[in-house]
């Protein structure tokens, strides 16, 4: 399997003094590259008086946006620890890599998360913190899903190929890289869509749809059996979930638990089939 996870609009910095990124023992060095020019021209934008209009954030943001001026040498720390957020505290990779086997063998290897800056990272690799959306048009590289696409592909594809891909990204992070669905290097592609039933209805939700994603991940890297390599290998292990409490509403505490795990055709030659998973 391949589990594509977005970055966390958050970020945690790695601790002071911890070492810097070393860009040569990222994976995917082919990446390396372009990731120089990519850091290079988010280090000059960040610098620009109308960087938070350039990066599209607040000035509420000032700091996240000074610090991506000096990331060469700011302390980087495990991604799996400088993202933080919603899916990532219900996946918890730290906790998978920190419990060694096979747990961190498949976060290490299975899951990877796709970025605006680094293009893509194994959460074990070391990163420091910043502020960067895959939707931003940077000057000097352009939007950066377009920029990325050409040195996304021959990395990804060649992982993918005869593989499933579970994919828990949004539209933007999806523009970066879609696996290939025919040819020699075809995949199952797989997205990940969870919607909230209610007296009937089932309608699309946001926090609670990541925070699914996020326990649906870390339950493909921690289960015992072995992990899926196909989309109805992959509904299976989903459906060892259907019927445990998997989250708690914000605000009311109550808890909500998985009802439902369908996996869907796709809709397009190209496009993914759709692994729906439904909460109540």
């Amino acid at each position: 399997m391949l589990v594509l996870l977005p970055p966390s609009e958050g970020k945690t910095p790695a601790p002071d003094g911890a070492p810097p990124v070393d860009l040569d023992t990222l994976t995917s060095p082919a990446l390396t590259a372009h990731r120089v020019t990519v850091l290079d021209a988010l280090a000059a934008a960040s610098a620009r008086p109308d960087a938070h209009e350039v990066l599209g954030t607040t000035p509420g943001l000032a700091e996240e946006v000074r610090r991506n001026t000096v990331l060469r040498s700011a302390p980087a720390g495990p991604a799996a620890d400088v993202y933080t957020g919603v899916l990532y505290g219900a996946a918890d990779l730290a906790g998978a890599l920190a419990a060694g086997g096979e747990p961190a063998r498949r976060a290490r290897e299975d899951v990877r998360v796709v970025s605006g800056l680094w293009g893509t990272l194994s959460p074990a690799d070391r990163v420091p913190a910043y502020r960067l959306s895959m939707a931003v048009d940077l000057p000097g590289v352009g939007k950066l899903a377009t920029a990325w696409r050409p040195h996304l592909a021959p990395v990804l594809d060649e992982r993918a190929a005869g593989d499933v891909v579970v994919d828990c990204r949004s539209a933007t992070y999806v523009g970066a890289w879609k696996p290939r669905t025919s040819g020699p290097l075809a995949a199952e592609w797989v997205a990940v869509r969870v919607v909230r039933e209610h007296a009937g209805k089932r309608t699309v939700v946001s926090h609670n749809a990541k925070h699914t994603r996020g326990v649906l991940a870390g339950h493909l890297v921690r289960r015992e059996a072995a992990a899926p390599s196909s989309a109805a290998g992959l509904q299976d292990a989903a459906r060892e979930l259907v019927g445990t409490v998997i989250g708690t509403e914000v605000g009311s505490g109550l808890t909500y638990r998985l009802i439902e795990a369908t996996l869907h055709d796709a809709t397009t030659r190209s496009g993914p089939r759709t692994l729906e998973l439904v909460i109540a």
